[in-house]
């Protein structure tokens, strides 16, 4: 199990050893179920007792302990299982598990958790979304530097940067719809999938119960580029939130100071330094990122199985299913309050956007030139020389370009004042309009 620090009640319970053993029982009554409706077993009460077992709380409390117990003497937790469970029933135990193998079992109950963790991933994926684009919104036309490579490029606005971040949101939101429909499978199709113990039918009636789709073609288990695919989508995510976290890590920098996580009443920032406010909750979103990435490798590497199957699967999944959809369900959840209490220091942006006068306009000044019928090449140079100058000096770069011997020949002073003269908020609402129109 993950750790219970990065963790939400709602998918804790769902990963949990009571959870999982329940699950297995739900698969096993929708099977016998649909046994006793084809004749293939006799109605001797099996499905009803199962029914009735699904819904005794206190009973699936002991059930960990209990298949723990029998484990030890087994060594197989589905036949402990099975054992506990056969005791448990009030009539027909003899038929539970009929035909069928363990992984008929536990990559059908896998499928059912998958599906629920990623639906829980979506809503708090949604609602993070729903905090960029009020932040989107707030900000449309407020200024900020734009940075390349971490320095200088070009003016942009907050609004434009949480865009950016929405936009992403939205396409990840895609992505684990489809990722969704990939885990929606389930088999009932016996120990090498070709139905030899129950039919078909059984299992098509049977996963229709628990809301899955039969595996077209499966081994001895559903094939794991499926859950490869899920995971995969989840590192994407979290992807997605590293950006964003870098976004704010960069932006918190004492020099730049353009953004800051909220720092709540009597929050402490460091053991030996009083000043500090560190910006620590995109630090463990970007230490998140990195887990789903190796999660998605790990289940990756338990697609190539031996034949119908081996094992070597399980072990990695016993972590990799319930610590990737549980850290990342955190880490949504993490994001978005980050992101609805972020400050966003708009009288510093605009600091930092004077502070080292207008240099960056040297592309406006470059097409000036270049629209003059100057080669680009030389035109490029001369920029160069009175951009780095103006920064420099501390000066504007018109002072520059008006007292340069061969830019001055080209362009008047009235040229200049009137060319530097640029609204980098000019198309904000057309791509705001834009990304609405999809």
């Amino acid at each position: 199990m993950p750790l219970r620090r990065y963790s939400l009640p709602q998918m804790w319970k769902l990963w949990s050893e009571e959870e999982k053993f329940r699950t297995w029982a739900r698969v096993e009554w929708a099977v016998a179920k649909v046994q006793e409706e084809l004749g293939i077993i006799p109605k001797v009460g099996l499905s009803e007792s199962l029914e009735r077992l699904l819904e005794d709380e206190a009973f699936w409390g002991e059930v960990p302990r209990l298949v723990e117990e029998r484990e030890r003497v087994y060594d197989h937790d589905v036949l402990a299982f099975l054992s506990v469970i056969e005791e448990s029933l009030e009539g027909g135990g003899n038929y539970l598990h009929f035909g069928m193998t363990s992984s008929d079992v536990v990559d059908t109950a896998n499928s059912l958790r998958l599906k629920r963790a990623i639906e829980l991933i979506l809503e708090e994926l949604e609602g993070l979304a729903g905090a960029l684009f009020a932040k989107a919104q707030k900000y449309k036309y407020t200024p900020v530097m734009g940075r390349t490579h971490g320095v200088f490029a070009q003016p942009t606005t907050f609004g434009l940067k949480f865009l950016g971040f929405y936009s992403e949101a939205l396409r990840n939101v895609e992505r684990l719809k489809r990722a969704l429909e990939e885990v929606s499978f389930g088999k009932i199709s016996g120990a090498v999938g070709n139905y030899a113990l129950n039919p078909p039918e059984v299992e098509r009636r049977a996963l229709d119960l628990l809301g899955l789709k039969p595996e077209p073609v499966s081994t001895q288990i559903i094939p794991r580029d499926r859950f490869a695919y899920a995971l995969g989508v989840l590192g994407l995510v979290g992807a997605f939130l590293e950006r964003l976290a870098l976004e704010i890590r960069l932006s918190a920098r004492t020099e730049v100071g353009e953004m800051h996580e909220p720092f709540k009443e009597g929050q402490r920032g460091s053991s030996a330094m009083p000043h500090k406010k560190n910006p620590i909750k995109s630090e463990r979103l970007t230490g998140i990122a990195r887990l789903l990435r190796g999660w998605a490798l790990a289940e990756n590497e338990s697609i190539a199985l031996w034949h119908e199957r081996d094992i070597s699967h399980s072990s990695v999944e016993r972590f990799t299913l319930p610590d990737a959809t549980t850290t990342l369900h955190y880490a949504l959840r993490l994001a978005k309050d980050l992101v609805k209490d972020l400050v966003v220091d708009v009288e510093r942006a605009g600091e930092n956007m004077k502070r080292f006068g207008d240099f960056y306009l040297s592309s406006v000044l470059l097409k000036l030139i270049t629209g003059k019928g100057v080669s680009r090449d030389k035109g490029y140079g001369w920029v160069k020389e009175v951009s780095q100058r103006a920064f420099e000096r501390g000066v504007s770069i018109y002072e520059e370009a008006i007292s340069h011997p061969e830019i001055s020949k080209y362009l008047s002073e009235e040229e200049l004042k009137e060319g530097l003269k640029v609204d980098f908020k000019r198309y904000v609402d057309e791509i705001f309009s834009r990304f609405a129109e999809g």
